[in-house]
């Protein structure tokens, strides 16, 4: 019987995860910065498997537990409640867009999922489903097996952690390629082919943020396979770190 799955945010990464776990018949409790009453109408969408919570009672209650919150709020995380727990990470370092920075971030002594292990020193971070959407996780799942089964990236440095995740993503209906350790989540983050880019195709040249957004929202979707992906996180070249635009 699946376990209950935790998330911490409730916006399109959050939402999204939250869909994929109820269609794979796990409990999921969701919350987000704003109350529980907030998330009435996503609770009515997701049905009885779901239900709302604050983040540190979502935390306490989830196997698993997905941080979908911007990076720059990390620190709102609630870190006792975290305890033992193995946390998703699902954040994105993204000054261009949001004007957040850290100096470490941008010289490249550590990853952003490295930064979000140091603050929760007593949990297992695993970097996964950052760059994933709804569409992307309802569209391209398939049953194990399937010729066309997508692949998608983690990283981590607890192996049993990452053996939980994996077991999640199978669920949802996707094989798992393991990309290594945290200090190398770069090869899957921004600005890289894994963040979107093998599974939508090029990004065309020239658009803005929104632009990019109502593209990514219309283009026929890639399924990749777990040797395609494991090929390009491979040969992933390191860029300046943070989220540019039109730099994948």
């Amino acid at each position: 019987m699946p376990g209950t799955l935790a998330i911490i945010g409730s916006g399109n990464i959050g939402s999204a995860v939250a869909r994929s776990a109820v269609r794979a018949g796990r409990h999921v409790v969701i919350s987000n910065s704003r109350g529980p009453e907030s998330l009435a109408g996503l609770i009515a969408e997701l049905g009885p498997l779901a239900r709302a919570a604050t983040p540190a009672e979502a935390a306490r209650a989830g196997d698993l537990v997905v941080a979908a919150i911007p990076l720059a709020r990390y620190e709102q995380l609630p870190r006792a409640a975290l305890a033992g727990k193995t946390v998703i990470d699902t954040m994105n370092y993204a000054p261009a867009v949001n004007g957040w920075a850290r100096p470490e971030l941008d010289a490249d002594e550590l990853t952003s999922s490295e930064l979000v292990q140091r603050f929760l020193d007593r949990s297992s971070v695993v970097k996964a489903f950052h760059d994933v959407n709804g569409r992307l996780l309802g569209e391209l799942a398939r049953p194990a097996g399937a010729p066309d089964r997508t692949a998608l990236p983690i990283t981590g440095d607890d192996p049993e952690a990452k053996a939980r995740v994996t077991g999640l993503i199978d669920d949802f209906g996707f094989d798992t390629v393991d990309v290594g350790g945290l200090a190398e989540s770069w090869r899957i983050g921004p600005n890289t082919p894994l963040y979107f880019e093998a599974f939508v195709g090029t990004v065309p040249a020239g658009l803005s943020l929104p632009e990019i957004y109502a593209w990514l929202a219309a283009t026929p979707l890639i399924p990749t396979s777990a040797a395609e992906v494991a090929e390009l996180a491979a040969t992933a070249v390191r860029r300046p770190a943070g989220f540019q635009i039109g730099a994948i």
